[in-house]
């Protein structure tokens, strides 16, 4: 099964940071928020890819060309007009397709352009910008027992303030950036090859209308995960999440 990551909008909501040119390339550790994505999905043996490119796709493009070189040891044999590198790499047998989906085509758009790509019944999708502990093979086992066009993760999410319960103006509790009830998008869909006709062009919105027409049809099954997930939106998720990294609190690192 591939999987295929959107990496094409602008990340406005970053700031502009110029240490990377676009938001899947900020870095975690050492290394760019897409690399962690590749590692959870490699980690259930997936490893069939399709970027969906856009704002600064030859950013992503140089990365992965450059590789095995910035990232691994190799040995280099020169001479006798023979020239020999073998890289000790530990990201043997991946295979990635970089499909330039545009720079101002919406997420609807970019899945719609790579459909060609797409040559088994069933796929996987999520964002550039989440990492997740999920359990891939409970994912794939859940939405095949559904039955279903498309499957999404649902997540809870955490409240950007404090929540401050009160009774006659006094405040009876305080609970900082708790979770919030109800289950949002955390990404990390199966879907099958039938989603691409609920996607009508390059400005079909993924979230809008196909979603919303999916759920209508009795179409869209709901994994719900409890456990750990992150998004990266902001400048300040990225601190949080480079924290998580330093202090060696990497959920989401199950390889």
């Amino acid at each position: 099964m591939k999987a295929v990551i959107l990496c094409g909008g602008k990340g406005l909501r970053l700031g502009g940071d110029s240490s990377f040119p676009c938001k899947p390339l900020a870095k975690v550790g050492e290394m760019p928020i897409l690399w962690h994505i590749i590692k959870i999905y490699m980690h259930y043996g997936i490893n069939e890819f399709i970027f969906c490119l856009g704002h600064n796709g030859e950013a992503i493009k140089e990365y992965f060309l450059n590789f095995d070189w910035k990232n691994n040891d190799f040995k280099l044999r020169i001479g006798s007009n023979l020239k020999e590198i073998k890289f000790f790499n530990e990201l043997d047998n991946l295979n990635i397709t970089f499909i330039d989906t545009g720079l101002d085509t919406m997420t609807g758009g970019r899945i719609k352009r790579i459909q060609k790509y797409i040559d088994e019944d069933e796929f996987m999708l999520t964002y550039g910008d989440g990492v997740s502990d999920i359990n891939l093979n409970q994912l794939i086992k859940f939405h095949r027992q559904k039955q279903k066009i498309a499957t999404v993760t649902g997540v809870k999410h955490r409240s950007s303030y404090g929540i401050i319960d009160v009774k006659d103006g006094i405040a009876t509790s305080f609970k900082e950036k708790p979770l919030q009830d109800g289950w949002i998008n955390g990404g990390f869909f199966i879907l099958r090859k039938e989603v691409f006709d609920y996607i009508d062009n390059d400005e079909t919105i993924w979230e809008n209308e196909p979603l919303r027409n999916l759920v209508q049809d009795n179409q869209l099954a709901v994994y719900q995960h409890e456990g750990f997930w992150q998004s990266i939106d902001t400048i300040k998720d990225l601190q949080i999440i480079n924290e998580q990294w330093v202090n060696n609190d990497r959920q989401w690192v199950k390889w």
